[in-house]
């Protein structure tokens, strides 16, 4: 024996409106349209299922369970479209990965902004570098990842990608320092001083950038962390590059920000992949981040 689901729903109306014709106008169909099918769902029950009269029609035992069975049935369904109206309004799960610096701010900001247009919507964030991060979303452990890339290193991976926009990179010194007057520093200037280094990626940008002016820097501190890299600059007079994602969080009173003169920098954007855009939720955290990094950088 198999049922036609859509016929066990017909029956279902028919039974709750106490006759056919009760069942036709709920519906919207024809009485004979929905006489046959119920003909057709006997017969596949192998008996009959309603009693008609000249007043309406009654269950049969076999009718009477069928239509609990109906009432589950059409329960369940109700719940599927209510759960999937959801979804399709932007509620689900997202999770991102993202850099320590755009957790630090932009991602939380950004989740709340998110979670204000859609408020059923959770999300689950993970701090991972760029590369590990992209390797995540291509494993199908995160949905969105929030990466950036120097003009000397980009990711070359099959994953859609959503720039924001550029980051650029901040000489941070001690206030005592001699090119400590807030104006633009040339990199070249700074070929004497030890050098506080952050990640590997920002490392790499930092040793290329120095390459570039003629000087290998001297870096005697290693930290990933942006805060305890400005402690290192106060405390023992050495120098570092941090994004200006990281500054405007948190800029130690005791240390001085000075542009790059050539005004590099690093990229961010969000990668995912090719589809997700089309996930309600995904394009809800996606067009939040977008907006949240428009608002940073008005």
């Amino acid at each position: 024996m198999q049922l036609d689901p859509r016929r066990i729903l017909i029956f279902r109306t028919v039974a709750r409106e106490g006759s056919v014709s009760g069942g036709a106008r709920a519906l919207g169909w024809t009485q004979p349209a929905v006489s046959q099918h119920i003909r057709l769902l006997e017969d596949e029950v192998g008996q009959a299922l309603l009693l008609r009269s000249s007043t309406g029609v009654t269950l049969t035992e076999a009718g009477e369970r069928l239509l609990r069975h109906a009432d589950g049935i059409a329960g369940l369904l109700g719940s599927a479209e209510a759960e999937l109206a959801s979804l399709a309004e932007g509620a689900g799960s997202v999770t991102i990965a993202a850099f320590p610096s755009a957790l630090a701010d932009f991602v939380p900001r950004s989740i709340a902004a998110a979670r204000l247009a859609v408020p059923e919507l959770t999300a689950r964030v993970i701090e991972l570098e760029p590369p590990e991060a992209i390797e995540a979303v291509l494993a199908g452990d995160a949905d969105v990842a929030v990466a950036f890339e120097y003009d000397e290193l980009h990711d070359d991976v099959q994953l859609a990608r959503r720039e924001l926009g550029p980051d650029p990179s901040q000489v941070v010194l001690p206030a005592h320092h001699a090119l400590a007057s807030g104006a633009a520093v040339d990199l070249a200037a700074l070929a004497g001083d030890d050098w506080v280094g952050g990640c590997q990626r920002c490392r790499s940008h930092l040793e290329a950038l120095a390459t570039d002016a003629g000087f290998a820097p001297k870096i005697q501190f290693e930290t990933d962390d942006f805060v305890a890299a400005q402690s290192f600059v106060a405390a023992t007079g050495s120098v570092t590059l941090l994004p200006a994602m990281a500054l405007r969080v948190l800029t130690r009173d005791d240390v001085v920000v000075a542009p790059l003169a050539d005004g590099s920098g690093r990229t961010v954007s969000l990668r995912y992949r090719h589809g997700a855009e089309r996930v309600p939720a995904v394009s809800t955290v996606l067009e939040a981040m977008e907006s949240r990094w428009r608002e940073s950088v008005a």
